[in-house]
């Protein structure tokens, strides 16, 4: 249902612009670094692949509208996110260049949205888009994740969560190269 290429033993998709491979006899799950195939068996990378692969929808489609992350959830979920300080908000206000090379390293396309916005591809045309504001006086730096409308067709909703975390450490990555 993903059209991955494959082979007999792997099966082979892109995440967030990094080539992966699944090995389809014990389901190990390895990622491009360089000329190398490393580990790719963190939870939120497991997480991720394996929901998009075996939980996508079929008839999945993308809409092109944009929703916030705490609207796909549930009433007990809306403080998970943007709730207080963000250390990832103030550190894209202290280093906003930074930021921005490091999604456009990993494919982001800049959006117009708020101060500064890149929308990023997850998998097979998902993008993720992250909504940076910057902060003042009155207000802090905000940094908001939105998803097309129809995201639930690609991944659960507590996947997103995997998801968003996999990004932030591969920003963390490019940002910390300088």
């Amino acid at each position: 249902k993903c059209s991955l290429k494959w082979d007999e033993t792997y099966m082979y998709l892109s995440l967030f612009g990094v080539p992966y491979r699944l090995n389809r006899e014990n389901g190990d799950v390895e990622r491009r670094e360089g000329e190398a195939w490393k580990d790719g068996n963190s939870h939120a990378e497991v997480m991720t692949v394996l929901d998009l692969l075996c939980d996508s929808k079929e008839d999945r489609h993308l809409t092109g509208r944009w929703k916030n992350m705490q609207s796909f959830g549930l009433m007990f979920h809306r403080n998970l996110l943007e709730n207080g300080a963000d250390p990832w908000a103030e550190r894209l206000q202290a280093e906003p260049e930074s930021f921005r090379k490091a999604c456009l390293a990993l494919g982001g396309i800049e959006m117009p949205q708020g101060d500064m916005s890149y929308a990023i591809e997850v998998f097979d045309g998902l993008r993720i888009l992250l909504q940076f504001w910057f902060g003042d006086e009155e207000f802090p730096p905000n940094l908001r994740y939105l998803w097309d409308e129809n995201a639930l067709m690609y991944l659960k909703y507590e996947t997103m969560y995997f998801a968003k975390g996999l990004l932030l450490s591969r920003i963390r990555e490019e940002m910390d190269r300088k």
